[in-house]
Parts: C-alpha cells; sequence; structure tokens
C-alpha cells in the first residue's frame, strides 16, 4: 500500500470520527443575539397595561427551551469571563458574592458593572432582563460608602419593627441607587444556638420576633419603588436552619453551619415555618432553601417541605432558589443533582460557577423525561414573576439620578437611631450608666474602640469582613469624643496601658468583642472574650475608677466570674458604620431601650 493511500484512509477515518463525535456529543444551542429585542415593542408581554400573568403567559409562548434554561441560571460574576456569555447563554440572573466587587469599590462602578451585565442580558432576542442580587444583610454593605447598618442580632435586639422596615426600604433605595434588584435578605432563621456563625444575621431566638421583624423587613424591602422599578427580598434559609446540631456538618471545617436540623415535624412547623408563613404573605419574591439537611435529605432535595409545604400549603407563587452551590451538595453527581433538586421544586440554582455544563444539564434531563416541560415551564414562571414584580421590563438599568442617596447622611442618621435602640444594658451596678460627659478624664482601650471593621461584622465588603478603618464611618471612640464636654480629657490606647502617675480617671471604657467571621470560620464552641481582652479589661480596671465594658460581638459571649465586679456591662451587637449611636446612650442623651433578643450566658 503506497503512503498516498495510507494518507486518504486516515484521512476518511479522521472525518468520519469527527462526525460521530459532533453527532454524539451534547449539543449547547446559544440564545440568538438581536440588539436590541427583536419583538415589536407592542408583543403583550412588553406592554406595562396588561396583567403580568398575562405578559407571563406570553413570554413563555414565545421562547425556546434553550432560552427557558437560560433562566434558570445564577451564575457569581466573577465566573463570566466573557462578558457576551450573558447574552450567548441568556443568563437569567448574576450575583456578587461577599468581595466579588468591581475595582474601584465605588457606588458608580457598581452601576457601571451592573449595568454592562444588564445590556448583555436585554441584547437577547426577546430582551428578558437579567436579575442582579447581593447580599445587603446590614445595608448595601458590599459597596464601600454605602450605609451600614446594625446587623440583624441588633435589630432584633431593638424589637421595633417601624425601624426594621425603615431600615430595609434605605437599604433597597441605596441597592436600586447601584442598579442592584434583589436582595438575599432577609434571614429568618430562628436560632436556637448561639454557637452557630450565622446567629447575627439572625433576629433572635423567638419565632413570634422573627416572624414579626422578618415580615417587616420584606415590606420595607419591596415598599421602595423609583421609575417603576423595586428591590425584591429573599426569605431565607428555608427552613429550620437556626435549628441545626452541633457537630453534624458534613465540612470537616465546620462545626454546625450546613448540619442537620435534628427537630420534629411539629416542632419545624410550630418553630421554624411561621416566619416563612408570614414573608409568604407579605409577598416575597424569592425564597432561598438552605444547605441543611432534614429527614435524611439536603433542602434542596426536599420534594415535601419546598413543593408540598412551601408551594403548596403556603401558596408561594415566586422562585425558590437554591444556596451557594446547594445543589450540587445533594449526593450523587451533578447530573443526578440538577434533577433531583428541580424535581424537589428548585426554580433557580445559584451554581455559583461553572454554567456551561448546567445548560447541557437539564437540556439531557428534559430531552430524556427526567424532568418535565411542565416543571421547566413552572419554574420560568415563577422568574419571570418576580422580574415583572421587580418592574425590570420597563426600566432595568438606572440611570445614576440615586447616586447620591448611598451613604447620605439622612442614611448614615437612620442607621445612629438604630444603633442606639439596639444596645443592651446588661449590668449597671450603682447606677453607672449614664455616664457623665463633663468628667475631667475618661480611658478608653479595646479590640474594638477604633476599628470600624471589628464594628461592623462580616458580609462587609468581604465575605469574612475588613479589619480597619480605611472604610467611611465613625467608631465608638469617635463617638466618645463627639459626646463629651470640651474640657474632658479622652486618652486612648488600644491595649490598656495607661500611666496612674496622676492617678485613676474617672472612668474606663474598655470596648472589647469578636474579630469579624461569617459562616463556617464563625461556628466557635465557646463564643467568649479573647485573654487580649481580659487583660485590656484588668488593665482599665486598675487605671479607673468605674469600669464599663461594651461587648461588641455578633451573639452572646460567655462572661468570667469577675464579670460580676464591673460596674456596667453594654452589648452593642454589630453596630455597623455609626458609632457614635453607641456614646448617644452611654452618655444619656438616649435612654436604653433594647432588650435581648436571645439568652446571654452568665
Amino acid at each position: 500500500m503506497t503512503f498516498q493511500k495510507v494518507g486518504a484512509i486516515a484521512l476518511v477515518v479522521t472525518v468520519i470520527g469527527l462526525v460521530i463525535y459532533f453527532i454524539q456529543r451534547p449539543t449547547v444551542l446559544l440564545v440568538e443575539a438581536c440588539p436590541p429585542a427583536c419583538v415589536p415593542v407592542d408583543a403583550l408581554y412588553r406592554r406595562s397595561d396588561v396583567s403580568v400573568e398575562q405578559r407571563i403567559e406570553d413570554l413563555l409562548n414565545r421562547m425556546t427551551e434553550t432560552e427557558k434554561i437560560g433562566q434558570l441560571i445564577l451564575v457569581e460574576k466573577n465566573s463570566v469571563k466573557v462578558l457576551d456569555d450573558v447574552t450567548r447563554y441568556g443568563i437569567g440572573a448574576m450575583l456578587s458574592g461577599g468581595g466579588a466587587v468591581p475595582s474601584p469599590n465605588t457606588p458608580a462602578t457598581w452601576l457601571d458593572m451592573v449595568r454592562s451585565f444588564q445590556e448583555r442580558a436585554q441584547n437577547t432576542r426577546l430582551g428578558i432582563p437579567l436579575l442582579y442580587g447581593v447580599d445587603a444583610i446590614h445595608g448595601h454593605s458590599n459597596v464601600i460608602g454605602a450605609t451600614v447598618f446594625p446587623h440583624a442580632i441588633g435589630l432584633g435586639a431593638s424589637h421595633d419593627a417601624d425601624l426594621v422596615y425603615r431600615v430595609a426600604q434605605t437599604t433597597a433605595q441605596e441597592m436600586a441607587a447601584t442598579g442592584i434588584h434583589w436582595n438575599f435578605s432577609p434571614d429568618l432563621d430562628v436560632v436556637q444556638d448561639s454557637r452557630w456563625g450565622r446567629v447575627y444575621e439572625t433576629f433572635g431566638s423567638s419565632t413570634d420576633m422573627v416572624t414579626s421583624l422578618g415580615r417587616a423587613y420584606v415590606d420595607g424591602t419591596q415598599s421602595f419603588s423609583s421609575s417603576g422599578t423595586r428591590v425584591i427580598a429573599t426569605a431565607k434559609h428555608y427552613m429550620g436552619a437556626g435549628a441545626m446540631a452541633w457537630g453534624t456538618s458534613s465540612n470537616k471545617d465546620f462545626k454546625i453551619d450546613q448540619g442537620i436540623t435534628t427537630v420534629d415535624e411539629a416542632t419545624l412547623r410550630r418553630v421554624h415555618l411561621p416566619p416563612f408563613r408570614a414573608a409568604v404573605d407579605a409577598g416575597a419574591s424569592v425564597v432561598l432553601v438552605g444547605l441543611n439537611s432534614w429527614d435524611g435529605l439536603k433542602l434542596a432535595a426536599n420534594h415535601y417541605l419546598v413543593t408540598d409545604v412551601l408551594k403548596g400549603e403556603l401558596g408561594f407563587n415566586g422562585i425558590v432558589v437554591s444556596d451557594w452551590y446547594g445543589v450540587y451538595e445533594i449526593p450523587g453527581g451533578e447530573y443526578h443533582a440538577v434533577v433531583t433538586a428541580m424535581n424537589a421544586g428548585v426554580d433557580m440554582v445559584m451554581l455559583p460557577y461553572d454554567y456551561k455544563p448546567f445548560v447541557g444539564y437539564v437540556r439531557r434531563a428534559v430531552q430524556n423525561g427526567d424532568i418535565s416541560p411542565e416543571r421547566l415551564d413552572d419554574a420560568v414562571r415563577r422568574i419571570l414573576r418576580a422580574k415583572f414584580a421587580a418592574g425590570l421590563f420597563e426600566n432595568a438599568s438606572a440611570d445614576g439620578s440615586m447616586l447620591a442617596s448611598v451613604g447620605s447622611a439622612e442614611h448614615r442618621e437612620l442607621a445612629r437611631e438604630a444603633v442606639r435602640k439596639s444596645l443592651v444594658s446588661l449590668q449597671n451596678n450603682n447606677r453607672t450608666l449614664p455616664l457623665s460627659s463633663r468628667v475631667d478624664r475618661i480611658l478608653v482601650a479595646g479590640s474594638a474602640a477604633h476599628n470600624l471593621g471589628r464594628q461592623m461584622g462580616g458580609w462587609t465588603v468581604e465575605w469574612q469582613g475588613i479589619d480597619g478603618n480605611w472604610v467611611p464611618g465613625t467608631t465608638i471612640l469617635d463617638g466618645i469624643k463627639m459626646s463629651i464636654s470640651s474640657s474632658t480629657v479622652v486618652d486612648y490606647d488600644l491595649s490598656g496601658s495607661f500611666s496612674t502617675s496622676s492617678g485613676k480617671a474617672a472612668i474606663g471604657i474598655a470596648v472589647v468583642g469578636e474579630e469579624p467571621y461569617a459562616e463556617g470560620k464563625g461556628d466557635n464552641a465557646h463564643p467568649s472574650l479573647s485573654t487580649e481582652d481580659l487583660e485590656t479589661i484588668r488593665l482599665v480596671r486598675a487605671t479607673s475608677k468605674k469600669l464599663v465594658v461594651v461587648i461588641v460581638s455578633g451573639r452572646p459571649l460567655e462572661l468570667p466570674p469577675e464579670s460580676t465586679e464591673w460596674d456596667a456591662i453594654i452589648a452593642v451587637w454589630l453596630p455597623g458604620s455609626e458609632g457614635e449611636g453607641v456614646a448617644d446612650v452611654l452618655f444619656g442623651t438616649y435612654p436604653f431601650t433594647g432588650m435581648l433578643p436571645l439568652e446571654w450566658p452568665r
């Protein structure tokens, strides 16, 4: 055989092989680009003068299977390496995880970033807008310069539903100013164990209080409207995450987070379901299922809780979304996990990374009959309903006119009010509080006295929080200095090493507490003051006549036996950017009104 014949045969074999490969490989059909939308402006779904349900059905009937699958995708923004993939895959939703920020991190660059994604989404054949979400759980706190409110545990201490409503509404305004219309908040977990690293994200341990404040947060978030758009709220983590048992997490780095909820169904319904029922009744557009397990199943795989109870019994008609990588934690491989979650009732999947394989999984599942066309359509209807509710089809991109509201003086004053109302007096021996603003000398010390990162806590710019004063705000030390008379001297030392050469100071204030953390890292068998904090308190005690200990923490901390001898102890939780609110109450400008949102051990 000649070399020419061998070459010809090899070429034929290669061509046949390539044909077989392209026939057999999973195909991912891309969404047609057509800037702007190819559909006429008078198409029913593009008309605001008809009912939302009519618009949904009209749009759904125009969609291809590929376009429907794209709507199920919720991807983290850093995972989209090619911006035009938003168009090509018809991506339905994106998010910024903790720390996924534009550079530089300013309100204006956030708006530009979200606009660029939104433009790509609307360049598709049908021009379906994108849902963009963030964890604005204590203000729009991913954005440097935004107002940072007390975390939910502090709002729980306020027991003030009207305050929570206004905080949520203001947060929504700052989000909308940057073009974002989806908040992964409020957290409706009824927390039962202070060792969990997400305690500060909750309103506390009382079902009634979480129900009341959670509903107020949903109402406040979804009440804000500008140019026909609004921000939608997310009730999370459905459900029972607050009752996970210690030591049940499958992740060796955690002790409780993503663990097993061990309570029976009667307890689940009595303690943990009411806040979600109230959120559904309030019209929450999204419910996020937790990463915990119950009855042997991950929540994202639990058809009974998601479809029968949430969608059926509670009548929820919005989006059920999975949590971060939550679907792929279902055992059995990625394809099986996607099929199981969707059939359990999950409508949108927070992947949050690889969207291309996901498209292939869903297409294959629909073609194989593992996911029915009816289930796919039901999921897409719910997603479209939320987008219509947010007004995105009318005005998806903010025009920048509200950027000045981000971190405005008015908003910071509301945050200061929230701080004042969240403070709890744990101990006040011999009426030490309120303090006089006219004493000769005040000593201030401690790891959280002059550190905005510590008083803001986790989910601030970064997932696990930040350290230091490189973001706007007022520290507790700053607030103290603003509250005293011109003749009072304030001495500050981080560790509390003060001289006694001129005698003891009238007042010593030790501001101590936890370093910032989020879930996982925050799981702690014994939440307590550190050795360094206790030494600081001892030093301040030795150099002052009256000792006030201010505890900055995301949960109750174990206190040592000698704490009974401290003159006053105050829980200020994680107050956010406005430390002057702490001083307002310390010096008696406003009274203590906060009450414990959960038990504080001695």
